[in-house]
This record gives C-alpha cells, structure tokens and sequence, in this order.
C-alpha cells in the first residue's frame, strides 16, 4: 500500500498519477454531462416562449445560448490531451456554468414573481445539481471544491440579499443553501477517499504483478511464458548453439577449509559476475549445478555467431578470477569447457518449472569442460571451426572424453598479464 500523509499520497509521482488516472476515467461521465446540461438547456429555449413575455424571453435566451456554448466548450476541452492534467478547467467551466443558470434564475424569479405572486418561489433550473456535478469532477481535490464552494456561495449571497435584511424565507434559504453544499462537500469527500484506497490497492496489485512478472520471465523465456499460459506445450529444436560449461576447481577441497557462511557468498559473487557478462555478451544462462554455471548463445537470446559470444564470454568471466580471489581469500581457478551444435529446449513439469535444454551438446561440453587448464577454455573442434577469432587457441589435441570417445579439442591457456613498460618498473 501507497503510504499517505496529510489526505494525499506521501510520494508526488503516486499523487500525480492518482490525479491523472482518476480524472481520465471521469472524461465519459463529463462529457456526458456537458452534452445532457445542452440539451436541457435547448429544453428549456423551445418552452420559454411558450410561456414568458418577449422581453423576458429574449434575456433568458441570452444566457442560455452562453450556457450552451459553455458546456459545449468544457465538452470539447475534455477531447485536449492535455486536459487531465488541467482540473482547473472543471472549476473554471462549471462555475461559469452555475453563474449563466443563476441569472436564468434570476430572470425567471423577477418574472414569476411579476405575473403571479404564488409563483415567486419557483427555481426553474437546481444550482445543486450543478454542485453535485463538480463535487464529481473535482474528486481527488477537496480543497479545490471547497473553493469553488465558496465562490458558488458568494455568488448566491449577492444575488439572494438586496437590503442586508434576514427575513425567515431567507434564513431558511440559508439553511437549504449551506446543507446541500454541505452533502455535495461530503460527497466529493467520500468520494476522493475511496478513489484512492482504490487506487492505492490496485497499485500494490500491480506493483505485485510486475514483480511476479518479472520473476517469471527470469525463469523462462517471454515466449515460453506465453505458450505455457495458453496451455500449450514448449518444446522447441535448435541446429546450431554454443554450449558453455564453467566450473569451479577444487572445490569439493574447498568446502571442507571454509565455512558454508563463506562458501555462500564465494558461490554468489562468481554466479552473480557470470550473469553480468552473460547480459553483456548476449548469452542466455541456462542454470546453475552446484558450483558450475551453464549457458548457451544461439538459444532463446539472439547473439549472431553462437561461437564467437560464447568464447567471448568465457573470457570476460575467466578476467573476474582475480576480483573472486581478493573478494574470496583463497584462491579460485575455474575451468571452461565450449561445444556447438543441435540442441531440444523446453520446459517439462508443472512445478519449480525451467527453460532447460538437452542432448548430446550438453553432454560434450561438460566432459570437454575437464580437459580445459586452469583458468583456461577448451573448445571442440565443431566451436574452432564456427570461431572468427582462433588466435589464442593453439594446435588441436586428441582428448579421450568419457561416453563419447576421442575427441578433438583446442585449449586456450589464463591471459598473459600486460607487459610492465621500462618506465612504470623504474
């Protein structure tokens, strides 16, 4: 829940968009109501004639024409992109509004009350259901409302008190006057507080939603996401990826010297720094097995040449082994193992589910993985071929692999430090 201070949404951004929101959802309902307050008007035009003498007519045809062209701005005003973000546009239009109706009034009482004294007290047109009608427009803005109250106020006060005097017709005009604005002001409070409770949740909702969205979508890939909403099964075959094993060496030793507190966070850093270069260089991690990370370039994340992001890759994970050591303590070394070739993605299970990927390519990768020196790649002769940059990968070595046999095999040794210039030594 959005926290609230003082009525209103303690973050301004929340309280912008609240406003926003709910004076978009409240465009059909004014644009409906300028165009209802049109026709009443043009109502009211076809029967004054019937009715009033031409001089009274005539006055009243006035203000009603400006009545009509009013509202119909304020109808027009609502189609500006603009306008929600401009609620003065409400105040200004329907206080205009209630000022044309109130001299219609005022026209039609002088003459009800010339023609026939029992008619004096008519009010041809109710202020209050304009009152009402902005008490909805300014929802959201109470303090807004209350001034266009006060205005609607002094406007009524001018033009109901001549003399100064306070007859009883006009106290308990006072008194209806004060309890109807008093109930549209509670209603326009009424109003803002559920909005934004309403608001409130939704926005937790949907921050909630998101959250959960993106948990999902790091899970699996956004098309998988959707062929799993509609039910369908995910199963997909891709000719021609890059298989990256990386694992930790020495690490069965290493558990036994540290504590699992420590094992945790030395886990984390190197995970955490092979996701990163994996967004970097466009490859998609596939998952983590004990202390060896997976990935693959050519699968769900498009990257060009499998080959090249994956070498690419195993580089810029193998240049952190120095920052994993200082961070760690105690030394680090890790092995790369790279296989290209056909592989089956999908996902299997209704529970804990995962994008994973199978077949022969996986298998060779992590037994090519074994052969690669320490802090060093290994890569068969399928990923040299689709490789541009072969430069650091010297001559071919034949590595007899486990379940597969002897297998052709380029390593590229840890990167050479830079060379210290004369200078900088001296």
């Amino acid at each position: 829940m959005q926290p609230m201070h003082k009525g209103r949404f303690a973050d301004p951004a929340v309280e912008a968009r609240f406003q926003e929101a709910g004076r978009r959802y409240r465009v059909p309902f004014v644009r409906g109501y300028g165009v209802l307050f049109m026709v009443i008007a043009l109502a009211y035009t076809v029967v004054n004639p019937l009715l009033l003498d031409h001089a009274a007519n005539a006055q009243v045809a006035v203000w009603l024409g400006l009545t009509v062209l009013v509202a119909g701005g304020y109808v027009g005003a609502t189609f500006w992109q603009g306008y929600v973000r401009q609620p003065v546009i409400d105040f200004a239009a329907l206080l205009v509004i209630l000022l044309l109706v109130a001299q219609v009034n005022q026209t039609l009482y002088e003459f009800l009350a010339r023609s026939d004294a029992n008619l004096h007290a008519v009010t041809t047109i109710n202020r209050l259901a304009v009152t009402a009608f902005a008490a909805v427009a300014l929802a959201g803005r109470p303090r807004l409302f209350l001034i266009w109250l006060g205005c609607d106020f002094l406007e009524w006060m001018g033009q109901t008190v001549y003399d100064g005097t306070f007859t009883a017709e006009l106290i308990y005009a006072l008194l209806s006057f004060v309890s109807g604005r008093a109930v549209t002001f509670a209603i326009n409070l009424a109003i803002t507080a559920s909005s934004r409770w309403a608001y409130a949740l939704a926005d937790a909702f949907e921050t909630e939603r998101n959250r959960n969205e993106a948990l999902v979508h790091n899970m699996l890939p956004p098309a998988a996401v959707e062929r799993i909403r509609d039910g369908r099964m995910v199963a997909d075959a891709y000719a021609d990826v890059s298989v990256i094993f990386i694992d930790m060496v020495g690490f069965s030793k290493l558990a036994k010297r540290v504590s699992p507190g420590h094992l945790v966070e030395l886990l984390n850093g190197f995970f955490n720094h092979a996701d990163r270069c994996a967004a970097e260089h466009g490859v998609e991690k596939v998952k983590t097995i004990g202390d060896a990370y997976l990935a693959i370039a050519g699968g769900n994340v498009s990257c060009g040449n499998s080959a090249d992001a994956a070498i690419a890759f195993a580089r810029a994970v193998l240049e952190g082994v120095d920052d994993l050591v200082r961070a760690a303590g105690v030394e680090v070394g890790l092995r790369v193992g790279i296989h290209s070739g056909p592989v089956v993605g999908g996902v299997i299970g209704a529970t804990r589910m995962a994008y994973d990927y199978w077949g022969e390519t996986m298998n060779i990768a992590a037994r090519i993985e074994s052969t690669a020196p320490v802090n060093g790649i290994a890569i068969s002769e399928s990923t040299w071929l689709r490789a541009r940059e072969r430069a650091a990968f010297g001559a071919p070595h034949v590595e007899m692999l486990k379940g597969v046999g002897e297998t052709c095999v380029y390593h590229a040794g840890p990167a050479a430090p830079p060379p210290v210039e004369l200078g900088a030594a001296a």
